[in-house]
C-alpha cells in the first residue's frame, strides 16, 4: 500500500466562521485605503486590524504578533492613533498590559476635534495672505484655502448633527 500525501492544512477559520485570510486581505486592502488618504502605513494597518477584531480591543502584542511587525512599530502606530482621536488606551484592574480600543463613534469625534485645527489654520492663512497680499496669486490662494476651511468649520456642526440624527433617529436618542 503506497502512502498519501497528508491532506493540505485546512483554511484558518475562527468559530464564528471568519476566514482569517480574508480578514489579513481585508485589513491590508483597508490600511491602503488609509496609507493613500495620508495615513502613516503603520498607524493605518494598526487601525484597520483594530476594526475587525470583534471586541474592538487588543494588547500591543496582539496587534504585533497579527500583523507580523515588532512592538517598537505598534507602539509608534498606536501612539498616533490616541494623539488623532480613533484609538483609546485601557488597563483593566491587575493587568500588566495595555489594551487598545477602537473608540466608540471613532470617526464623530476624529471630526469634531478637527475645529481647533481649523481654526489655527485659518489664523495663519490669513497671517500668509497678508504678508503676501491678497492681490498677489500666492495671497489669493491662501485666501480662498482659509475661506474653504472657515466654510468647513461653519458646516462641519450641521453635517455632525445630521450624523446623529441619522444614527440615533430623528430625536438623536
Amino acid at each position: 500500500m503506497s502512502e498519501t500525501a497528508p491532506d493540505p492544512a485546512p483554511e484558518p477559520v475562527e468559530a464564528a466562521g471568519r476566514d482569517e485570510r480574508e480578514v489579513a486581505r481585508f485589513v491590508e486592502r483597508f490600511a491602503l485605503n488609509l496609507t493613500e488618504a495620508g495615513f502613516p502605513r503603520m498607524a493605518a494597518r494598526v487601525f484597520a486590524r483594530m476594526l475587525v477584531d470583534d471586541d474592538g480591543s487588543c494588547t500591543a502584542a496582539e496587534l504585533a504578533n497579527s500583523l507580523q511587525v515588532s512592538a517598537a512599530a505598534v507602539s509608534g502606530a498606536v501612539r498616533y492613533l490616541i494623539r488623532v482621536g480613533l484609538l483609546s488606551r485601557e488597563r483593566e484592574p491587575g493587568k500588566r498590559h495595555d489594551h487598545y480600543r477602537v473608540r466608540d463613534d471613532m470617526w464623530y469625534e476624529a471630526f469634531a476635534q478637527r475645529d481647533d485645527q481649523f481654526l489655527e489654520w485659518e489664523e495663519t492663512l490669513r497671517m500668509g495672505t497678508d504678508t503676501l497680499g491678497s492681490h498677489t496669486g500666492a495671497g489669493a490662494r491662501l485666501d480662498e484655502t482659509r475661506r474653504f476651511f472657515e466654510f468647513l468649520r461653519a458646516e462641519l456642526p450641521r453635517i455632525m448633527t445630521k450624523w446623529r440624527q441619522q444614527k440615533y433617529g430623528e430625536n438623536g436618542e
